[in-house]
């Protein structure tokens, strides 16, 4: 009995060392993945790429990790497998592997399929283990643990251009050593979670739902609503990751390494912005967040297209900073939804995000090509608009549960 005191008590505050193993994971996962879009106009001189086939590129890689990941989620729902965590990151090191010797188009495809399916196995079992260890603090959490992803894709870029550009493709053989030491890591990450997995599991009070009387019909309405938004999010963050720098090239005429550069500081906004969305959805509700977050970044959105160089380096970090709360909040709104289904939401969500990414880079890509890359950042200023649809969603007081430090989160 004293034993299971001493873990309920160790369970019941957020545990640092683990959500730092995490999140410091995250980064490595998603730093190897952002590899990829740095690399392109690499890609798209070396195999003479169109945008359209640039787009499929990226599709591969976004749509491999869609469509896995509310399956990896469900399944580990019901049998967890505590060591999939660093098998996943060794899926993710073949795949680093092949596209630095990739000699063909169909065999970027398939190296490029090779990293979601190691992002499809991460972020449903990150997000239960940065869940699992937030004591309470749900949104403070998924914000840390979104933080390392958001770095980690910020800080992907800014290697390749070191790395990569000095040595051509054959350069992204680097990064299989940042997935070498997030498996050794995700290897002690997984050891814990054995260990306290089958207390949790017995010994946890669920959080409440977001709102306990809606009815099924509206809590359908309410992921849908919220789904509508993560595509608005994805798809306008769709181009940036992946046109952004040709945008700088062609509409000022900058450098490679200048347009890289560009990139790193919008993705370290982004990175910055994470931290807000959850521990302000903690205290003051995620609706409030989510509402802010992808409405308010409209604005900005639209001035962006018609700016001059400085102001569209400003324009972007405001817009990465606002709209970078909006995920954490999101998912843990979904998750007081649906509770008990913390696999499932997660890879739902990380899943559909990764897909509506996928497709928007290759619609947009498609688009560039018929029309030009400035014209698809006149197109997609008026995505935000679609938060308006946040006012459909019901009041949330999930913030309060900030305070229940005697509750576990369910795995």
């Amino acid at each position: 009995m004293a034993a299971q005191t001493r873990t309920a008590e160790y369970l019941s505050r957020p545990l640092v060392s683990i959500l730092a193993a995490i999140s410091l994971s995250h980064l490595l996962n998603d730093m190897i993945q952002s590899v990829l879009p740095s690399i392109y106009p690499i890609l798209k001189r070396s195999f003479n790429l169109s945008f359209g086939q640039i787009g499929i590129v990226t599709l591969a890689y976004q749509l491999t990790a869609s469509l896995l990941q509310p399956f990896i989620g469900q399944y580990t729902d019901r049998k967890p497998m505590e060591y999939l965590l660093p098998g996943g990151m060794c899926v993710t090191f073949a795949g680093v592997l092949l596209l630095a010797v990739a000699p063909t188009f169909p065999a970027l495809l398939i190296g490029s399929s090779m990293l979601g399916m190691g992002s499809a196995i991460f972020h449903p079992e990150g997000s239960r283990v940065a869940r699992l260890s937030s004591g309470g603090r749900l949104g403070l959490a998924q914000s840390l643990f979104q933080l390392g992803g958001n770095s980690g894709s910020a800080i992907g870029p800014l290697l390749a251009s070191f790395v990569v550009l000095a040595s051509g493709q054959t350069g992204v053989a680097w990064f299989s050593l940042a997935a070498i030491c997030g498996a050794v890591i995700l290897l002690g990450v997984s050891r814990w979670y054995k260990g306290t997995r089958q207390f949790a599991s017995i010994h946890s009070k669920s959080p409440l739902p977001v709102a306990p009387k809606l009815s099924q019909r509206h809590v359908h309405l309410s992921i849908g609503i919220l789904a509508v938004l993560i595509l608005s999010k994805y798809l306008y963050l769709a181009s940036f990751t992946s046109y952004y720098m040709f945008f700088l090239m062609n509409k000022f005429n900058v450098s490679l390494k200048q347009a890289q550069l560009h990139l790193f500081l919008f993705l370290g906004a982004v990175a910055l912005g994470t931290l807000v969305g959850g521990p302000v959805g903690d205290r003051l509700g995620r609706r409030i967040v989510i509402w802010c977050s992808i409405l308010g970044v409209l604005p900005f959105s639209l001035l962006l297209p018609h700016a001059n160089l400085f102001w569209t380096g400003m324009l972007s970090c405001v817009i990465g900073l606002v709209i970078a709360s909006a995920f954490s909040a999101i998912l843990v709104y979904a998750q007081e939804l649906v509770p008990g289904k913390v696999g499932l939401i997660s890879g739902l969500f990380f899943g559909f995000a990764f897909g509506m990414g996928g497709i928007g880079a290759a619609s947009l890509g498609i688009l560039a090509d018929h029309t030009s890359v400035i014209f698809v950042y006149k197109v997609c200023a008026y995505l935000p608009a679609i938060g308006l649809l946040t006012g459909l969603l019901p009041d949330d007081k999930s913030g309060r549960l900030a305070d229940g430090g005697d509750l576990l989160p369910e795995i």
